[in-house]
């Protein structure tokens, strides 16, 4: 990934308190130069991101038709799973998505844009968007209405 990448995420998860650490858990991507088909190099990324998921976890997969919360919502949601005590992994597809089988995994498809994005800038905004609902459930004057 770009340095500035590594840098906005990392900026946001060292702003996020103990209770509610970001790890990043990178997947390598399938080679694009073997010969393979899109559907073929989705499938052996899907093995990987399904054997890389913690067992016990609430499973969100970022997808552009998935839904489309406000930043209350998404706040509203993150003290739920907070109140539940389950580690939550938001799963973030490769260049070509997220194959079928990973999506089918997942208990929420969550849409941070209708635009498709790129997936290194999907993790800044997602890392941003965690620690501006963190703010907003604890007060901090980070988000503004």
């Amino acid at each position: 990934m770009p340095d500035w990448i590594a840098a906005g995420f990392g900026e946001y998860a060292k702003r996020m308190p103990r209770e509610a650490k970001l790890e990043l858990v990178g997947i390598r991507p399938e080679p694009r130069s073997t010969g393979k088909t899109t559907a073929q190099i989705m499938e052996a990324e899907a093995q990987r991101i399904l054997a890389a998921l913690p067992q016990d976890s609430l499973r969100i997969a970022l997808d552009e038709h998935g839904a489309q919360w406000t930043t209350k919502q998404f706040a509203g949601r993150m003290k739920l799973w907070m109140g539940e005590g389950r580690d939550v992994a938001f799963i973030i597809g490769g260049a070509d998505g997220l194959h079928e089988s990973v999506k089918k995994s997942a208990q929420q498809l969550l849409a941070l844009s209708a635009l498709t994005l790129p997936h290194a800038l999907v993790r800044v905004l997602l890392a941003e968007q965690l620690y501006r609902s963190h703010s907003l459930l604890h007060g901090h004057p980070y988000h503004r209405e």
